[in-house]
């Protein structure tokens, strides 16, 4: 099972777990990452990384949040490779406790 991105990570898109992937499976859009499912080796040591704890297991995806396994394997697809380590998004912090993002996600 993959590890998916969700929700808390729209409008904040720190990237410190891209720091930890050993396999370089996080891709990178306008204002969200996402996990390549077909590259993820399920070792989960993003999640402790994520400082909006926006990041689950695909078994553990919040009820409510399903959309996101399928957004990250789209948008893998699509979205280049994210390697190092970025600052995040400008004014993350006014969307750090947002809930229901999904409408402000660019693609």
């Amino acid at each position: 099972m993959a590890h998916v991105v969700c929700d808390g990570c729209v409008n904040c898109k720190h990237t410190d777990c891209v720091d930890v992937c050993p396999v370089d499976a996080f891709r990178e859009g306008p204002n969200f990452l996402v996990i390549d499912p077909d590259e993820c080796i399920d070792c989960a040591v993003c999640i402790p990384e994520c400082p909006e704890a926006a990041i689950f297991s695909e078994e553990d995806v919040p009820a409510g949040q399903e959309q996101y396994i399928q957004i990250n394997a789209e948008l893998s697809k699509q979205w280049p490779s994210i390697t190092r380590r970025k600052p995040p998004m400008e004014g993350w912090e006014k969307w750090s406790n947002v809930k229901d993002k999904l409408k402000y996600l660019k693609r």
